[in-house]
């Protein structure tokens, strides 16, 4: 049975220990986000990822032997998504498989199953069930910060989005948006995407993103945490959106660590297809 109160109780004598310094270490070679986070948000999220990496059930397959390199890596990019929102968002995944490259795996496509259409496969998430990444694409998606493609953030994303029981690009809102229109913007926004995508138009929302609509929430949040200042030019109503659920301003943040004001909303930036 779990008892939430000895779980808290774990979680808190966990939190209590130093943070390892070799954990430091990866974070500053593995996580480029991690640097423009400011103090209280390097130590919110130095906690949360302790929390994921402790927690969760952490299997290596296709011969990969996980380090506290992969975990570290992956946990903090998955804590990004939390640092404004509730702590145990996350509270479904069981746990967090890892392959050291893009993997195979036979086809499936459930009412709770997302999986992430790419050959071959660098991730997918399903409901009640893991996270199944590649290393090497979470790797390269932690130092490449504003690349706008990052493995883990999907897919945890698509965690976010099943909080609610559907798979509906809304994830459970707590009163940090309207649900209509979170739906309303949503809505507009894929069908943009959509002819966008059939006319061959290039936008920072690459074309997966066109593929439903929860793909479309978890395509708009790679390009919320990497390539914030594009999305908030091309796409200004839906980056509120998002920041109005993650509570979080990663554009006003690049601004900040870069001293460059972000540009005015234009039309939309180039990108390419997934």
């Amino acid at each position: 049975m779990n008892w939430p109160w000895l779980a808290a109780r774990r979680r808190k004598r966990l939190l209590a220990e130093p943070f390892p310094v070799e954990w430091l270490a990866i974070l500053e070679r593995n996580v480029a986000s991690y640097s423009r986070l400011g103090p209280d948000e390097q130590a919110r999220l130095r906690d949360l990822l302790r929390a994921l990496v402790a927690e969760k059930q952490w299997e290596g397959c296709g011969g990969l032997a996980l380090t506290d390199e992969i975990k570290v890596t992956i946990a903090a990019q998955a804590a990004l998504l939390l640092l404004g929102i509730e702590p145990d968002s996350f509270r479904r995944v069981q746990s967090i498989i890892v392959y050291p490259s893009g993997y195979r795996a036979p086809r499936h496509r459930g009412a709770q199953g997302l999986v992430t259409e790419r050959a071959p496969r660098a991730g997918e998430a399903h409901y009640h069930g893991p996270v199944v990444l590649a290393w090497d694409a979470a790797l390269r998606g932690g130092r490449d910060a504003l690349g706008g493609r990052n493995t883990v953030l999907h897919e945890f994303a698509h965690q976010l989005d099943f909080l609610d029981g559907w798979a509906d690009g809304q994830p459970w809102l707590a009163g940090r948006a309207s649900p209509r229109r979170w739906r309303d913007v949503i809505k507009a926004e894929l069908q943009r995407r959509r002819h966008e995508a059939q006319a061959g138009t290039p936008d920072v929302l690459d074309d997966y993103a066109a593929t439903n609509v929860a793909e479309f929430f978890a395509v708009s949040t790679e390009c919320f945490f990497g390539r914030p200042v594009e999305l908030q030019a091309g796409h200004p109503e839906l980056y509120e959106l998002l920041q109005s659920y993650y509570r979080q301003d990663p554009a006003g943040r690049l601004e900040r660590a870069s001293g460059v004001a972000a540009p005015s909303p234009v039309a939309p930036a180039g990108g390419g297809a997934r």
